[in-house]
């Protein structure tokens, strides 16, 4: 049978969820126009893919263009998980979220009244999409993911897209069989990396821009460090949404931001960061772009090719 084992400390998890969702209540103090709510302020929040990020800074030219377009204040307040996020879009204490294509996924199935404002997009005019890695360290023998069967394998969460749907796909494609692994969640990519590099795990996964650049930058792993044996299909990028609870006209100014506004050039050519210090999230994107409805089908089938519990547990 398949072991899980968390590295993040659940209960810590949970409270500093309820904190942060307590937060959002007590101070958004919406006013309600009979056709949506206005609130004093303007929550947006998302999961770091990093632990330890401080998602307020990374978001702070976004927050200080939407405060001037919106005359309303506009705070970020992080969350521990994706669960929280979405509880707290569900109930309209947070306005905007930053998903994963998976958590989105769950937010819409459990309810959650929400509207795409928009895919990240990581560099101007490239078109959007991503991998997911299984890594392992450079001296190992495992040679490719067929290899990963009975082994200690590190995800991100089961909220994750990258770090967990899409690798459990490639292991079904393997032809390894649901639960032939132990499973340890790390709480973030960066984590699950470092784990396997450590020796903590025989081999795990991540998404592609922590292994090939953000690691490396930072000087957390050499080159080399870690060994790429398998890489994932092309991955929609992550969805940024909004609480469509919002009174009308607000609601379509955010749509219309978020569209035409929430990207470097803009924000860069309006005074709100500086050339070459614009990057925005901490996957240093360059902004979002508005994708058609039918842009996440692509994550509906893995969902129904694996059957994982994941798609339908928030």
């Amino acid at each position: 049978m398949r072991r899980r084992t968390s590295l993040l400390r659940l209960t810590a998890v949970a409270a500093t969820a309820v904190l942060a969702l307590t937060a959002c209540g007590e101070s958004a103090d919406p006013t309600s126009s009979g056709e949506g709510i206005t609130p004093e302020t303007l929550v947006i929040s998302g999961v770091p893919a990093e632990e330890g990020t401080d998602l307020s800074n990374t978001y702070a030219p976004v927050i200080e263009m939407l405060e001037k377009e919106l005359g309303i204040d506009v705070r970020f307040d992080p969350v521990t998980s994706y669960a929280a996020a979405i509880e707290g879009q569900r109930t309209g204490k947070i306005h905007i979220a930053q998903y994963g294509p998976l958590a989105y996924y769950q937010a819409v199935q459990t309810g959650s009244d929400i509207s795409v404002l928009g895919a990240m997009i990581k560099e101007k005019d490239v078109p959007p999409g991503y991998l997911a890695y299984g890594v392992v360290p450079a001296d190992s023998d495992i040679e490719s993911i067929e290899d990963f069967a009975g082994k200690r394998l590190c995800f991100v969460d089961v909220s994750s897209t990258s770090g967990y749907l899409y690798p459990v796909k490639g292991l079904l494609d393997a032809g390894i069989e649901m639960g032939d692994w132990d499973e340890v969640l790390a709480g973030g990519h960066d984590a699950s990396a470092l784990a396997v590099a450590s020796g903590d795990c025989d081999a795990g996964f991540a998404l592609d821009s922590m292994i090939d650049s953000t690691l490396i930058e930072k000087g957390d792993l050499a080159e080399g460090d870690l060994k790429v044996v398998w890489k994932s299909e092309t991955i929609v990028e992550p969805p940024i949404t909004v609480y469509n609870g919002l009174e009308a006209e607000l609601l379509e100014k955010i749509k219309t931001i978020f569209a035409d506004q929430a990207n470097q050039d803009y924000l860069v050519a309006n005074g709100y960061c500086e050339e070459g210090d614009c990057d925005l999230t901490d996957q240093r994107i360059w902004g979002w772009q508005p994708v058609e409805d039918n842009y996440y089908d692509s994550l509906i089938a893995v969902c129904e090719a694996t059957q994982a519990a994941a798609c339908n547990a928030a």
